[in-house]
Formats: structure tokens, sequence, C-alpha cells
């Protein structure tokens, strides 16, 4: 007997929502470590990579042309973004990005993703705050919500102090924010947005509805940038770059390594003991061994671990 129509379209959409990678819209432990190969240290339980607190930790003093140069020498051209509006713009946000993308909302998309979520995945009230009840403190929350504007806003003071007590950060946020005096009284709720509307999304599949969420900790895209699951969050001076993992170690790394250079450089220039054209050109063996005694000497006062220049002085050869 053939299967009837209405029948075959039944079993081929339970197909797509029950069985295929987007499930529960969180993407399965397994396929995250596929997708971050490079990556071989610590995950949380969901596959994501856990960048360390300490590196964290020294990447607020990474600059964003520091942390570019990296990405771009290993060939990661789509990492950064820029013409944000922010919240505490003199501020840096630093943290591990728990991802979210949200379409227009399409009604019978947003009813079979709420009833899975509601009944079979035991999740809570309406779709926008699924993702933030994820967080864990150091997360970034960072959600591409299609700019949307008018109508459009997910998240406002209820939501943005729930986000900080779970995380301790902010938000990169592709769209609107409402409530924006109350986020800003958070304090330290260092945030990035495309912009501001008073108005709220409506999440009524019967009525009107504005936005759907179709995955949490899945690949996304915000602005130019491709973001991953547990890439660290660098945003400052206006702009944000997405750090993939396994490279946010370099990029401390390198970042520590110019910032020295740059003060025994400005020093010296300060004392007059070298031109700026011998400062600004590759420095010369003179130049090199000035340095490393510089780096022993003040070894105790430097803003960089004292482990990590007496890991760089081992390398050097004078």
């Amino acid at each position: 007997m053939k299967p009837q129509p209405y029948l075959l379209l039944c079993l081929i959409i339970s197909f797509i929502f029950l069985d295929t990678p987007i499930q529960a819209q969180q993407i399965s432990n397994e396929e995250l470590v596929f997708l971050t190969p490079e990556w071989h240290g610590e995950r949380f339980p969901d596959g994501r990579p856990k960048v360390s607190d300490e590196i964290l930790a020294r990447m607020k003093l990474v600059t964003l042309e520091e942390a570019w140069a990296v990405l771009r020498s290993e060939n990661f051209n789509f990492q950064y973004d820029d013409e944000w509006m922010m919240i505490n713009p003199d501020s840096v946000l630093v943290g591990r990005a728990l991802t979210a993308t949200f379409m227009p909302g399409r009604p019978d998309i947003h009813k079979v993703i709420d009833d899975r979520g509601h009944h079979q995945d035991g999740r809570v009230k309406s779709q926008n705050s699924w993702p933030i009840d994820m967080l864990v403190q150091g997360d970034v929350y960072v959600v591409d919500q299609f700019s949307a504007h008018v109508d459009g806003p997910t998240i406002g003071d209820n939501l943005g102090n729930s986000i900080y007590a779970k995380s301790g950060n902010g938000i990169v946020y592709d769209g609107a924010i409402r409530d924006i005096d109350g986020l800003k009284e958070i304090g330290s709720f260092t945030s990035f947005f495309r912009s501001y509307h008073p108005s709220h999304h409506l999440n009524n599949p019967e009525g009107r509805l504005n936005t759907t969420l179709v995955s949490i900790n899945q690949p996304t895209r915000i602005g130019k940038a491709t973001v991953m699951p547990g890439d660290v969050v660098l945003g400052r001076d206006g702009g944000v770059i997405f750090i993939p993992p396994h490279l946010a170690e370099r990029v401390v790394k390198t970042s520590e390594i110019v910032r020295l250079r740059d003060m025994f450089g400005h020093q010296r220039l300060r004392e007059q003991k070298y031109t700026p054209g011998q400062i600004d050109s590759r420095w010369s063996d003179e130049i090199e061994k000035d340095f490393s005694a510089w780096l022993n000497n003040h070894i105790d006062e430097l803003p960089v671990p004292k482990a990590q220049v007496q890991e760089y002085l081992k390398t050097r050869t004078w």
C-alpha cells in the first residue's frame, strides 16, 4: 500500500525536525567537536571549547590590531565586524561565545520548535530566553537577530539582568535592543548592538510573530564575521573580533611581546638613546641585546606575567 500524500508529508516533516542536527536547535556534542578540530584543550559538556580563564583575563589587554594581525596571518579573514552601538564604550568585552540565530518569524516552524522545546526538551517560556538559560560565567551571548529593528528587540533590561547574572558579561547582538537606560544601570554590562528601538518583539504564532529561534550553539554569522561556539570574543573601541579557540593563546602571547617591545622602544626614545628610524625598523643585534637586558632588569614590574617573560627570554639567543 502506498503512503497517502498527507502521511508522506508528515513523515518528511518529522525527519526534518526530529532526526537532523537542528534537533532542539542545539548542535550535538559530536558535531561541535567535529567542527572545531584544532582545539585540543578542555571542553564544556556540550562540546564547546573552553579557553582558560587565565587566557581570557590576559586577553583584556589585547588590541584589535594585534588580534587581527595574528588571525590574518593564519588566513582567518572573516572574524571581525564593526560599526556597533555600545553600552560602556570605554570598557572591554572578553568571553567565550554562546551563539544563537534567529530568523524572521514563521508560524509553522515556530510552533513545532515551541512544542518540542516545551514538551520534549523541558524548556520554559519563550524562545528568546532558551539560550540565556544556558549561559555560564565567562560566556558572551552572541546573537544573529538579522538586524531586526522595529518590533525586533528580544533583549531589554529584564533579560539583560539575567544575562549578566549568569555570565558576568554583556552581549554581541546583531539587532535592536530596548530598555537601554535600564541596561546601562547594570554597570558592567559591556555590550555591542546594532540599534535601539522602544518596541519589543512579538512571539505568538497565533497572532503577530516577529522572530523564530533556529539554532543554539551552532555556527552563525555576525555581520561580516563567522562565529563558532567557544570562540573568544574580544570587543573594544567600536569593533568585535571572534578568535578561534586554538589561536587564543597565540594572540595573547603575541600581544604581550608587542606591548613589551613598545614599552622598551618608547622609553629608549624618551632617553634619546635610539632614533625613531632605529626603533621603527627591524632592530639591530645591539638593540635586541639591550631589549633582553631591559626585560631581565624590569621583570618584576612589567604588565605581563613573569612566567611569560621568562619563557620568552629562554627563546632569545643573547
